[in-house]
């Protein structure tokens, strides 16, 4: 399984392996381990809603000790880590994502995806995968991402979100 892999199939389903919106966040935590929670969750308890809990490059937004959000978030140009239940055999991985290898899989995967309006302005552009409502968020690199071009549009994350 390969970074590229993970990124296509949660765009394809709004799932990452066995992870979707809606689940208990006690499941998630079963299968994933204990997450980093945002600091005001521990500020402020684990009832407070819309902040996330990580697990290195994955987050999961928790609404009512659910998960109503699911994150990857990449860093052009360097190394990030998933969980092995997220990318097995992998303890991090190259997180560098041309904006055209991305649309290239899907598209080789019949993902349908089009131009997402709402995110897509100034040095950034943003997909939306059908039918499963995936956002890919891309912006050209910033002072401290090493990448090999600099002009180019790069995956930084990708979420999916319940209404």
């Amino acid at each position: 399984m390969t970074l590229m892999n993970v990124l296509v199939d949660f765009a394809r389903t709004g799932r990452i392996g066995p992870l979707h919106c809606g689940m208990p966040l006690t499941v998630a935590e079963d299968l994933l381990g204990h997450g980093r929670p945002h600091p005001a969750i521990l500020m402020k308890g684990p009832d407070i809603d819309g902040y996330p809990y990580a697990w290195g490059g994955l987050r999961l937004v928790v609404t009512q000790r659910a998960v109503s959000g699911i994150w990857i978030n990449l860093w052009p140009g360097s190394t990030v880590s998933l969980p092995p239940l997220v990318l097995p055999d992998a303890e991090s991985f190259e997180a560098t994502v041309l904006r055209e290898e991305l649309i290239t899989a899907l598209d080789t995967a019949g993902c349908h995806n089009e131009v997402n309006p709402v995110l897509t302005f100034g040095e950034q552009s943003s997909i939306l995968t059908r039918p499963a409502e995936v956002c890919a968020v891309f912006s050209r690199p910033g002072r401290d991402h090493h990448v090999p071009h600099r002009d180019r549009h790069y995956l930084d994350v990708m979420h999916k979100h319940t209404a």
